[in-house]
Parts: C-alpha cells; sequence; structure tokens
C-alpha cells in the first residue's frame, strides 16, 4: 500500500448542540495541533459555562492518527469520552479536540441516553465544521553556496516547493517543505547536485 500523505481536518472551530429530558449537550470542536492546548480551551470553557456539570472530551492527533486520548470527567465510565472519539473515528478526522459541555436537566439518561447524547452533540458539531484535506509534509533544510542559487531556485520552482524560511549570504540556507508522496523524486534531484547539503528537520 502507498503511504497516504493526506488526512482530513477541520478549518475552524465549529460547535453542536443536543437537548434530552432537560440536559443540554453542548459540544465545541477544535483544530488542534498540539496537546498542550487542550487545557487552554477547557479552561476557557469552562470560565465561560460555570453552572455547567461535566466537560467531557475526546481528540486524535497526527496525520497517521496514532495520538488520541478520552476523558469522561465524572460521566460513567465509557459514556462520555469514547462516543465523542467514535464520532471522530467514523468521519475520518484527525488534529480534531471535540469537548462537550453537559448543563445536567435533572434527569438521568443512562448509559444509553449518555452515550447517545455526546455522539450526537459531537456529530452536530462535526456537521457545522468546514472538513478540508490536508497533506502531510516533511520540512528540510538545504544549505550551499551563494553560486548555486539559480540551480536550487529551479529546482525549487520545477518541483513546485514551499519555502518556509531562506537567508540568501556567502553561505546560503532554504527551508523548504515537500510532500511525501514527492518525497523521493525532490530527494533524489537534490543528491545529484554536487555542493547541496540536506538536512531532515520534522514533518508536519
Amino acid at each position: 500500500m502507498l503511504f497516504d500523505d493526506t488526512y482530513k481536518t477541520i478549518e475552524a472551530p465549529a460547535e453542536g448542540l443536543f437537548r434530552d429530558k432537560g440536559s443540554k449537550f453542548m459540544a465545541f470542536a477544535y483544530p488542534l495541533s498540539d496537546e498542550n492546548e487542550v487545557k487552554a480551551h477547557l479552561v476557557k470553557l469552562r470560565a465561560e459555562h460555570t453552572k455547567a456539570n461535566h466537560f467531557c472530551y475526546a481528540y486524535r492527533l497526527s496525520p497517521d492518527r496514532n495520538v488520541f486520548r478520552v476523558n469522561d470527567d465524572g460521566e460513567p465510565s465509557g459514556t462520555a469520552g469514547r462516543p465523542i472519539l467514535n464520532t471522530l473515528l467514523s468521519a475520518d478526522l484527525t488534529n480534531v479536540l471535540v469537548i462537550v459541555v453537559r448543563h445536567f436537566g435533572g434527569t438521568l439518561l443512562g448509559v444509553p441516553g449518555l452515550i447517545n447524547a455526546y455522539k450526537t452533540a459531537t456529530a452536530e458539531a462535526i456537521k457545522q465544521a468546514r472538513i478540508v484535506s490536508r497533506s502531510v509534509n516533511d520540512i528540510y533544510e538545504v544549505s550551499f553556496e551563494y553560486l548555486m542559487m539559480n540551480d536550487v531556485m529551479r529546482l525549487v520552482k520545477e518541483e513546485d516547493l514551499n519555502i518556509v524560511e531562506q537567508q540568501f549570504d556567502n553561505n546560503c540556507v532554504i527551508k523548504f517543505e515537500v510532500r511525501k508522496s514527492q518525497l523521493n523524486k525532490v530527494l533524489l534531484r537534490i543528491e545529484k547536485q554536487e555542493g547541496l547539503k540536506l538536512k531532515y528537520l520534522y514533518t508536519v
């Protein structure tokens, strides 16, 4: 199987709402690039919804979709975080955090009712979100002498590489982004040019 170098995520925050027996489930979906962002979103929502009883969430991270976490925040185990995550899984989204804020309406919903409520609120938020496809890109740095500038810039243009940062002096450095599916072709061209030093930095 070829490496799939695209993934689906949401472009901007979105909200969804589900009501059942007086309880209100407000779902907030956020684009997420780092686990450290989760806390800030939780703090903000807790400050805005001081009367809410539960702030349950799930997220998925990384293009290969293998980083995830669920939190039931006091709801019976498996009734909140897991249904939120399962909804993200079935939509095949990653780099997304969904927090569902529950205002308790006085009537217990039972396990099936809770699972349905958290799942439906999450699905509503996803429905409101604009879903986008992103490619998985590697960031590399190439350094070379000024005299090689034309050759390097031609390669950048022909391969349609996105330049992230550049500095031109006697020694020049260009940081560029290359799509995973193009990677071997681009690296081969760079290796063929003498005097270019290439360094892998990170993947986005």
